[in-house]
């Protein structure tokens, strides 16, 4: 590429890069970052083929990065999900389609929008579960935890983002720390993936998120034995609690639910047919 071309000379040699390093859709990507890089709508570059690039350099490291592996969400720094755009950072997971099977199985289990006053969301990450819930239950208010920093601020964020920030208070913690009284709804997409899995992932997940967002110890199952027992003393009776598993982990979750007492567990299957929330009543 050299210091002055257009947009559709740009694109040629981008997408070239990209389908050299395995990309799927490069010519797709190849716009969304030049746009980026820009500061414009993809379709103005599609309406301007002949638009001078005025931050090539600027796009030209977007592209080298995306040839690298690393996302496209995390050099744009967000996330499209469920009905929102989630800022992300290097302290979040980046929020995936999976998850928002985790809120289909809430709506399902709780139709009545008047019914949820509070929901807690352990491992908050960048907040797309807790927000997405807030969205639709406009009288709840949430409260999250997570181990990062980095994390509170990203949810605090885009709670402000989206004119939440009255109805959220987010905490640095472990779990339950720091969490007070009972809620209507738990929720959380806990670290999964056994500890020796983790270099056999997809380089995107792999070298871009968070390792202690992936890290569920040697099986996998850490956080839930947490999670499960500690639940159960903050559920209000009735209260639900819906929990984002690996594959080939709904059986054992569902176990752990019913050795604390929990009722109703069912198991929930994302869009590949993987089993991917279990979610259960406390009955009180």
């Amino acid at each position: 590429m050299t210091d002055v071309t257009t947009v559709a000379d740009f694109l040629v040699d981008a997408t070239r890069i990209l389908r050299k390093a395995g990309n799927v859709d490069p010519r797709r990507e190849a716009r969304i970052l030049l746009a980026h890089a820009e500061g414009v709508a993809a379709e103005t570059l599609i309406a301007y083929p002949e638009r001078i690039v005025g931050e090539v350099d600027r796009a030209i490291a977007f592209v080298e990065r995306r040839a690298s592996g690393e996302p496209v969400s995390r050099i744009l720094g967000r996330r499209a999900f469920w009905k929102d755009d989630f800022l992300i950072g290097p302290d979040t997971l980046d929020p995936r389609p999976d998850t928002e099977t985790v809120i289909e199985d809430v709506l399902d289990r709780l139709p009545e929008r008047s019914r949820v006053s509070r929901i807690l969301d352990l491992g908050v990450g960048s907040g797309c579960l807790l927000l997405s819930l807030l969205r639709e239950y406009p009288g709840a208010s949430g409260f999250g935890v997570d181990v990062s920093q980095g994390a509170v601020d990203a949810t605090l964020t885009n709670a402000r983002a989206f004119g939440m920030a009255d109805r959220v208070e987010v905490s640095v913690g472990n779990w339950f720390d720091g969490v007070m009284g009972t809620f209507d709804l738990i929720v959380s997409n806990p670290p999964y993936i056994p500890s020796g899995d983790i270099p056999g992932l997809d380089r995107e997940v792999r070298n871009h998120d968070p390792m202690r967002a992936l890290d569920g110890g040697d099986d996998g199952l850490d956080c839930y034995r947490v999670i499960v027992p500690g639940a159960k003393r903050h559920l209000e009776p009735g209260g639900v609690m819906a929990l984002e598993v690996g594959a080939g982990q709904a059986a054992d979750v569902s176990s752990f639910c019913v050795r604390e007492g929990f009722s109703r567990i069912r198991v929930r299957r994302d869009l590949g047919g993987i089993e991917r929330c279990v979610s259960a009543v406390w009955p009180g």
